[in-house]
């Protein structure tokens, strides 16, 4: 790749496997929890406030990030609270320790490997110091968590110093985070989600993310916006999360995006709605929906979908984007209400 051999070698000498990051790579158990549980444990009143606060606070900045990329200040507030408490809380990791650890492990050595070579490529260009800079065990730097490819391709100066600080400087951070935004295709002027009701007799198996029509479609299928109004010149997939018993929402293009930046469902969904309630929108309504499958029920029924042939993305007890199409399909085929929400009605017949 033509890096630098002084720089290879200042990362890469006394490197160390780190085990708390490996510990830490296999314990995320925090996202096996349902939507309604992950959403009230990350978002707080004070987070709420501290948001407002910081909003006043770099009013000029999100004032130019809006003219530049379109991007509303809630979808880069709740970015910001969720990854590191608004730079409060940015990991205590050694990066280079933890990008050489996860490009060794055999888990996802390919998501890590080219990170690897980036921090090489920042340390050639005098951004990162293999000793002292520090981060999250996966690797992220900064106060909204960049990877170093992220960092090369999308970092931005945006106090104007001359200088990418993203550990040290809210406005470099917030202006680097809206152009990695940007780059992978947010849309200027359009809403990310919107809580909706649903009427009672919708086909449930034209719902989730894989499913969209237009936003005009919906509405004649009796889907209404809780407050504000609909998008209608979009399309949109309607979004249960809790399944048809609990919250439900309209995700616009824009929310492809929040995919992009994290895979994990039920922190995409938190951090989208947050998005929403830091731009003014009311509390969701939780609804009634049916209890979630314990740990080890959800590890069973992703046994039982990967021997019928779904691929669920692995044995894990969390109920992700994968799990949540294959007991949707399983669903249909049964004729149960095909809302994505696995039951133990559905383990059982299963």
């Amino acid at each position: 790749m033509g890096l630098d051999a002084s720089a290879t070698n200042a990362v890469l000498q006394g490197a160390q496997i780190d085990p708390k990051v490996l510990q830490a790579d296999r314990s995320q158990g925090v996202f096996q929890k349902d939507f309604i549980t992950f959403s009230r444990t990350l978002i707080s009143q004070n987070r709420i406030d501290n948001g407002r606060a910081y909003s006043n606070r770099y009013d000029s900045t999100f004032d130019a990030i809006e003219t530049q990329f379109g991007i509303p200040r809630g979808v880069l507030l709740a970015f910001w609270a969720f990854e590191t408490d608004y730079g409060q809380v940015q990991g205590g990791f050694n990066i280079r320790n933890a990008l050489v650890t996860l490009a060794h492990d055999c888990r996802r050595p390919e998501l890590f490997r080219p990170q690897l070579l980036a921090a090489i490529e920042l340390a050639a260009r005098g951004n990162f110091d293999p000793v002292r800079t520090t981060g999250t065990w996966a690797g992220e730097i900064g106060q909204v968590q960049m990877l170093p490819k992220d960092i090369i391709e999308n970092g931005m100066d945006g106090d104007g110093d001359g200088k990418i600080d993203l550990k040290n400087s809210a406005p470099d951070a917030l202006m680097s985070g809206a152009k990695v935004l940007s780059s992978l295709g947010w849309r200027a002027g359009e809403p990310w989600l919107q809580e909706i009701t649903v009427p009672a007799d919708l086909n449930w198996a034209e719902t989730g993310l894989t499913h969209r029509k237009s936003v005009s479609e919906w509405a004649a299928l009796g889907v209404t916006p809780t407050s504000g109004t609909l998008a209608t010149n979009l399309e949109a997939a309607v979004l249960l999360p809790m399944g048809r018993g609990g919250p439900a929402f309209l995700a616009y293009p824009n929310s492809e995006v929040y995919f992009e930046w994290n895979q994990s469902f039920v922190y995409v969904t938190t951090a989208a709605y947050f998005a929403t309630r830091l731009s003014g929108a009311p509390i969701y309504d939780a609804g009634n929906p049916t209890p979630p499958l314990t740990g080890p029920q959800m590890q069973a029924l992703q046994k039982k979908l990967t021997a019928l042939g779904h691929d669920v993305g692995g044995i894990d007890g969390i109920l992700g984007a994968k799990t949540r199409k294959a007991v949707q399909v399983e669903q249909d085929r049964l004729g149960l209400p095909a809302d994505a929400w696995p039951t133990t009605e559905l383990l059982t017949r299963l």
